[in-house]
């Protein structure tokens, strides 16, 4: 929302001044619905501002690198494609496969509440062709091209726990940008999708969105310097009739593209100037699947970074922030993100990387973690709350949430969030719907009608020594 000049320069100056005009009580609730939450809040320059270092540097990029080896090292949710054999065994391919394309035991409906039949699922369990993973196999390599949904079974069938919600779509897995290097284990029955595992994730996507090369190719184009990181929400390659494939290509936030420093600079690249732009390299799938190379333009004047950016408060919002208002997508569905997928992208543009799920991210043995327990009194819960600092990731059963920092001694969050229950000042609850990615506080928010998020708190990350 756009502010007028003196809002503006009051939120991007001293705390208490931005106090005493612009803050909203947690105890007000105002036309939004949601509680401590006005138009101050909803910039970035509010929250910076409270932070007395805010350009200090949490983590240095060798230590975030070393987090990130260990990661890969010791968390067994994540797969390290480069320590893979060189082949690959059946009762590795259907191990991978049978982990996540196990078959519903709860009815499902789609889009329009009709149930799933049966013989719709025996079709897509049919269409894993497990009986035809061979006992060896060589292990093959590819990059993703575009923008990737990464899918249960090998499928677009969106499917819902119950009739009338058309959002969770409970087949949608995650999705890869482009450029992410993955292992191609295995082929659909109908040869439309292939399993594909990447460093985060093993699920199917369509083969369109892979193209195969060697292993050399594969990891020597993840290596390749000098590059560009994307530190926008999304941005996109300059159109191109030339090479339709790289046209409006989609780059979503920490996408990491290598740069084509052989080409004459006052020459056209795909019919066009290069000067105003950064020439890109981006891999292609050629007519065979196989994997091509291929310059495209990305506009000077869009948000990316010669390299990730450092790890800094200011920098955790700002980024969390570039988010705000997305819609919630499931999966990353609807082109967006969910609440996992939010923060481990807005932490990948700092170059700190993480598993893809709330599940995985609470319990990684490679992140610093506060464990809470039944033990744990909900005083002690308080009082860990009010110790939250900027960048500390809470989790409560399927959810997590963004600490952007104290205000009146009150945390508070930046979520992709549902929505947001609390109890009325004069008794009774509230509910709003939010349904995108969202600033509210975290004291107030409910869990169910005796419990608030505080009370069910599983576990606090904190990305830091």
């Amino acid at each position: 929302m756009r502010l007028p000049l003196i809002a503006a320069l009051l939120a991007i100056g001293l705390a208490s001044n931005v106090h005493a005009r612009a803050d909203v009580s947690t105890t007000a609730i105002p036309p939004s619905g949601v509680m401590g939450v006005g138009d101050a809040q909803l910039t970035p320059e509010y929250w910076i501002g409270l932070q007395p270092q805010p350009d200090r540097e949490i983590l240095s990029r060798a230590d975030i690198d070393a987090e990130n080896a260990q990661l890969l090292k010791i968390d067994p949710s994540m797969h390290d494609l480069r320590a893979l054999p060189s082949t690959l065994t059946r009762a590795q391919v259907t191990g991978w496969i049978d982990d996540i394309s196990e078959r519903p035991k709860k009815a499902l409906y789609d889009v329009d509440s009709r149930p799933v039949t049966k013989a719709a699922m025996d079709a897509m369990v049919t269409n894993l062709a497990l009986s035809s993973v061979p006992a060896q196999q060589a292990t093959r390599y590819g990059l993703v091209v575009q923008r990737a949904s990464l899918r249960t079974f090998p499928s677009n069938l969106r499917v819902f726990t119950s009739k009338g919600d058309t959002d969770i779509d409970r087949f949608q897995e995650t999705a890869e940008f482009p450029g992410v290097p993955v292992v191609i284990a295995h082929a659909s029955r109908d040869g439309k999708w292939l399993f594909v595992v990447s460093p985060r994730y093993a699920a199917w996507t369509e083969k369109q969105n892979i193209a195969e090369g060697s292993a050399e190719q594969v990891f020597g184009y993840a290596d390749k310097k000098p590059y560009r990181v994307i530190t926008g929400a999304t941005e996109r390659t300059v159109f191109t009739r030339e090479v339709p494939g790289v046209s409006r290509l989609q780059l979503d936030m920490s996408t990491r593209v290598p740069l084509r420093t052989d080409l004459p600079p006052d020459q056209p690249v795909n019919g066009q100037t290069p000067y105003a732009t950064y020439t890109l390299e981006l891999p292609l799938r050629d007519a065979d699947g196989k994997l091509q190379f291929t310059p495209a333009l990305l506009q000077k004047n869009t948000d990316s970074a010669v390299d990730y950016l450092p790890l800094t408060p200011a920098n955790v919002i700002r980024q969390a922030f570039k988010f705000l208002g997305e819609r919630y997508g499931w999966g990353h569905g609807y082109n967006g993100r969910d609440c996992s997928g939010f923060v481990s992208d807005v932490y990948r543009s700092m170059g700190v990387e993480m598993p893809r799920n709330t599940s995985k991210q609470a319990i990684s043995p490679a992140l610093r973690h506060r464990v809470f327990t039944d033990a744990d009194s909900h005083d002690a819960r308080l009082k860990a709350a009010h110790e939250l600092q900027v960048g500390d990731l809470v989790y409560i059963p399927g959810h997590v949430m963004m600490v952007i920092g104290q205000r009146d001694g009150e945390p508070y969050v930046i979520h992709d969030v549902l929505g947001m229950t609390y109890r009325k000042p004069g008794g009774g609850f509230g509910h709003v719907v939010l349904n995108a990615v969202s600033v509210t506080p975290l004291l107030p928010n409910q869990f169910n009608d005796h419990q608030t998020y505080v009370d069910r708190m599983t576990s606090i990350v904190r990305i830091r020594h």
